[in-house]
């Protein structure tokens, strides 16, 4: 990897020669730059009915502070470089942790030993990157938004990868990227951890073999008009390929804005962990990983309303483990709703666990309504209701049901304040080796006001 990184210096330097350039000189590469950023206020409370399992209710709750600074140099001859520091800073929590909801502060930081009910800052982003002509590379640490790598800015700060990112846009039309990840931070940590440990934790070495590895993903992306394509392959050296593909049309038809999509999404276990999952007394239960899942999504717009109608479905077989593998922040499906995060598939470790939708065999029908008031003067203010319904033989307590509802307010891409709900009658969890534990309900509230500049 040195090597590629000397070589790609040079390569940098020689082309930014004649490159065009925002900043004419090194001074101006600071003056004419741009800084950016946010400020988060988060209130989450989570209630848990245990039931099910004869297991005392749990209610824990948290206030935090924090969110984003960051700045973005000018371009000089193609370079530039960025640098984002992320902050979660809690206040009014409870002194017993067991009563602290640490998604809003360091979960994933308590998953590997430390303190989750302590605050943190880290430095999340910080790259450098070279543009010519169709051409940008990146180096560094980065927020990345693909379906299966993603930033999930539903808590306090993002999470974030290391590595290096190439993308080539040939026109408007097409453009096709290639990366090379090797660590990630998940949104509720401050430290970046190789990206194949951190998804499989204290299981990396039974599985794959080593004590590490890396992420290759490439993807291709069309855009014309009304009709988009867009392909992600990512490997997972001695753990897991993942293909996705989605297609996306827009029209309007009879004054409703029509918004049609449909997905599908492969998984499978390669190198190491083909042969290890499949070996007797493995945290799979013998199984190799075999995903087969599709979505498809209805939506409508006239006026101020919005109705959506999505549908999924994870093929069930039973010699394989069918469960989706989302370690890195993804939530691809269209049915996918506010999450109420029972479980966090991309805390340390989690990788091989699934919930709801995600769970091998579950077939999911969601319906969502959004209302904005602009119309009657009250500009920004929404109302978003949804509900969904998953079903599952492996859902030994029953269908699952989720109900979200959500009030916002937005001003000109400022400031944002929310109310959520959410409520999920008969929450499921999937193990590794696939068995099957539900709440009997799952009760969420949070409110959360943002500032960007």
């Amino acid at each position: 990897m040195r090597e590629i990184k000397t070589t790609l210096l040079a390569m940098l330097f020689a082309t930014s020669l004649s490159a065009n350039s925002d900043a004419n000189t090194l001074t101006e590469l600071f003056s004419k730059g741009e800084a950016y950023g946010n400020i988060k206020y988060y209130y989450i409370q989570t209630d848990k009915d245990k039931s099910y399992t004869n297991e005392p209710s749990t209610s824990a709750y948290a206030n935090s502070v924090g969110g984003q600074l960051g700045f973005k140099t000018a371009n000089f001859r193609g370079l530039s470089a960025a640098v984002t520091f992320m902050t979660t800073n809690p206040f009014l929590i409870s002194n017993d942790p067991a009563k602290v909801d640490t998604s809003i502060i360091a979960k994933d930081n308590g998953a590997r030993g430390g303190d989750a009910t302590k605050g943190f800052s880290v430095l999340g982003e910080a790259y450098i990157g070279f543009s010519y002509q169709g051409a940008d590379i990146k180096y560094g640490r980065k927020v990345l938004k693909t379906p299966l790598m993603h930033a999930k800015e539903v808590r306090m700060i993002p999470s974030t990868f290391n590595g290096l990112y190439t993308t080539y846009r040939f026109d408007k039309a097409n453009n096709v990227g290639f990366d090379y990840i090797t660590e990630f931070k998940q949104r509720t940590s401050d430290t970046f951890i190789n990206i194949i440990q951190h998804a499989l934790g204290e299981d990396t070495r039974a599985v794959t073999g080593s004590d590490g590895g890396y992420m290759l993903m490439g993807n291709y992306n069309y855009t014309r008009d009304t009709l988009q394509f867009n392909l992600y392959e990512c490997y997972a050296k001695d753990f897991l390929n993942s293909l996705y593909l989605d297609t996306i049309y827009d029209t309007t038809l009879e004054g409703i804005r029509l918004h049609i999509a449909a997905q599908y999404i492969n998984q499978r276990s390669v190198g190491n962990a083909e042969e290890n999952l499949a070996q007797t007394g493995s945290i799979t239960g013998a199984k190799k990983i075999r995903v087969n899942a599709f979505s498809a999504l209805v939506s409508g717009t006239l006026s101020y309303g919005t109705l959506s109608v999505a549908y999924s479905k994870v093929l069930k077989d039973e010699q394989y483990h069918d469960s989706l593998v989302l370690p890195w922040d993804g939530t691809p499906l269209f049915t996918n709703m506010i999450t109420s995060n029972d479980l966090f598939q991309s805390i340390y470790g989690n990788a091989l666990k699934a919930d709801s939708i995600y769970i091998g065999g579950s077939q999911g029908i969601k319906i969502a309504y959004k209302q904005r008031f602009d119309g009657i003067g009250l500009r920004g203010v929404s109302l978003t209701l949804a509900a969904m319904r998953t079903t599952n033989d492996k859902f030994q307590q029953g269908t699952q049901y989720d109900y979200n509802s959500v009030v916002a307010y937005k001003y000109d891409k400022v400031l944002s304040f929310a109310i959520k709900g959410i409520w999920v009658e008969n929450s499921a969890v999937a193990d590794k080796d696939g068995t099957v534990d539900q709440l009997k309900l799952l009760s969420q509230y949070r409110v959360i006001a943002n500032y960007k500049f």
